[in-house]
């Protein structure tokens, strides 16, 4: 058997903290929904492969375009607003 080698807790928090893992679980999210729906429509359980596949023929390409005009407009929110003040600052 081998040892199981344990990761650093820092390493964690940055993969998880990184922006392709939060775009990574924003995916997963929306293949998630479209596998229920498609499921409810269906009257049976498509699989997640099926739902995968199916979503990235239909809905991958204006779903990245969409969220990444979301995302800039965030940007540019938060760009106008400035650094974010710590309380208690003056």
């Amino acid at each position: 058997m081998t040892p199981t080698v344990k990761e650093p807790e820092a390493s964690r928090d940055f993969v998880k903290q990184s922006s392709l893992y939060q775009e990574f679980l924003a995916e997963r999210e929306e293949i998630l929904k479209h596998k229920w729906i498609e499921s409810e429509r269906l009257g049976y359980d498509i699989g997640f492969e099926r739902a995968l596949l199916d979503w990235i023929r239909k809905h991958r390409e204006s779903w990245r375009s969409a969220r990444r005009s979301q995302l800039q407009v965030q940007q540019q929110v938060a760009q106008q607003q400035g650094p974010a003040r710590s309380p208690g600052a003056r």
